[in-house]
């Protein structure tokens, strides 16, 4: 780990140090700009086996991934990094950031990268098969799943949406609305037509054994044997200080961001899961090197007390580029169902 010099004046601090934050301060130190990293080593998929679907990583543990990036990143000698917690920021012309232990560092700007915490529903035995065989993501986690017993707990568009994603990796397949169902006649009846059942009773409990699945459990004493379960819970942000700093949160509960990562307060960035709902690993990556050029630029500015180097757009929310993905994943959306029907 790179040893804190004596000074606690950065360019940038990065909370949070899993992937996004790693990859930013790589990205960082490599422009030479002074850089700490504060982590509380408590990620969200720390409970997870095995990560898929990132290149050359493929299988590896979150820990294996984050042990490795964190020597790599560390390398680079003006990134530093320091094990704690964030309990109190400041702004007085400059950030003040404040840990659980008291220590406190100062720096010109801030890149949050938090993440988001899991919301664990009041069903016994969920939160310990959260990651394992409790999955949130069919891409991430279904291919080793495939073709075997799998159940989905949802209700309404959400039930109906995740059932066609999953109805391409198991014939196997039961829905749980843990309730009275909110679909629609239409869409019970397609569900039926390709022999997904549905129950509406409440659930009981999760069977398992350390986090792998048996079983479900229904109030009225049914029984379901399952091997996979596809939920989505409600999720928080891990971290509260970006909302007390004033930046906005999206209805989803998301960091309001535009395309180079930056908030609604100046001189403060998020990225990662804190401000996307498309989870996984790979995606925090490029997502939190988007900042990095304004934040160079804007510390040259400050250096040179100048105007910007390159323009920007007047509002990246709604740039031609986000238009395009977003019109791109409307259009995978209508793939992914076209066969549902």
């Amino acid at each position: 780990m790179g040893l804190l010099p004596l000074f606690m004046n950065f360019d940038v601090i990065i909370i949070g140090g899993s992937y996004a934050g790693l990859s930013a301060a790589m990205s960082l130190g490599r422009s030479l700009r002074n850089v700490l990293i504060i982590d509380s080593s408590q990620p969200c998929n720390r409970q997870t086996p095995h990560s898929h679907n990132l290149i050359t990583h493929d299988g590896d543990t979150p820990a294996q991934i984050t042990s490795k990036a964190r020597q790599q990143v560390l390398k680079y000698p003006t990134v530093k990094m320091e094990n704690g917690t964030v309990t109190q920021v400041y702004r007085n012309g400059t950030f003040s950031v404040i840990t659980g232990d008291g220590k406190s560092f100062t720096s010109k700007k801030l890149l949050f990268a938090t993440g988001v915490v899991d919301i664990m529903p009041d069903i016994p035995g969920f939160a310990e098969c959260w990651g394992i065989s409790v999955l949130h993501c069919p891409y991430c986690h279904g291919y080793e799943v495939r073709s075997q017993p799998t159940g989905i707990i949802a209700n309404g568009d959400m039930a109906y949406e995740y059932a066609k994603m999953i109805s391409t990796r198991t014939n196997n397949l039961t829905l749980f609305t843990n309730g009275p169902s909110q679909l629609t006649a239409q869409q019970t009846q397609k569900l039926q037509k390709h022999n997904i059942h549905i129950y509406e009773n409440e659930i009981k409990a999760l069977n398992h054994k350390h986090g792998i699945l048996s079983g479900l459990e229904l109030t009225d004493g049914s029984m379901y044997s399952l091997n996979a379960i596809y939920a989505r819970p409600a999720i928080k942000q891990h971290c509260s200080i970006p909302q007390l700093l004033n930046c906005e949160i999206t209805e989803a509960g998301f960091i309001k961001v535009d395309l180079f990562q930056a908030t609604t307060v100046e001189g403060i960035f998020a990225a990662g899961d804190n401000a996307n709902m498309f989870r996984s690993v790979a995606r925090p990556l490029p997502m939190a090197t988007r900042p990095v050029r304004l934040l160079i630029n804007n510390l040259y500015r400050i250096a040179f007390k100048s105007q910007a180097v390159f323009p920007l757009p007047p509002s990246a929310v709604q740039c031609p580029a986000q238009t395009r993905r977003n019109r791109t994943l409307q259009g995978l959306r209508g793939q992914v169902g076209a066969g549902f029907r």
